[in-house]
């Protein structure tokens, strides 16, 4: 049963460690090229925040960025409005 484990949590990270890293690089390419690099650089993170710390704080400071960008371009506060309002059914 160790073998078997120990060769789940191998492919796991491998898995998770290609695909991550391939969405990452796509988000940078997409950072030249027309594309939504912005989008897709956050969810390559989130992929591969699955087995990396590194990759967990790196997404935890991107969001935390971005919500800063998105203050001074004056939409923050709408647009968490708008996502709390699609997040939280009312109950009358």
């Amino acid at each position: 049963m160790k073998l078997a484990d120990l060769t789940y949590r191998a492919a796991r990270f491998v898995v998770v460690s290609l695909v991550g890293g391939t969405v990452v690089l796509i988000g940078i390419v997409m950072i030249v090229i027309p594309g939504p690099a912005f989008v897709v650089i956050p969810i390559g993170l989130a992929i591969l925040g699955i087995e990396f710390a590194w990759a967990r704080r790196l997404l935890q400071t991107v969001k935390e960025k971005g919500g800063e960008a998105l203050d001074r371009v004056g939409i923050g506060a709408r647009l968490r409005e708008w996502w709390q309002s699609r997040r939280s059914p009312s109950v009358d």
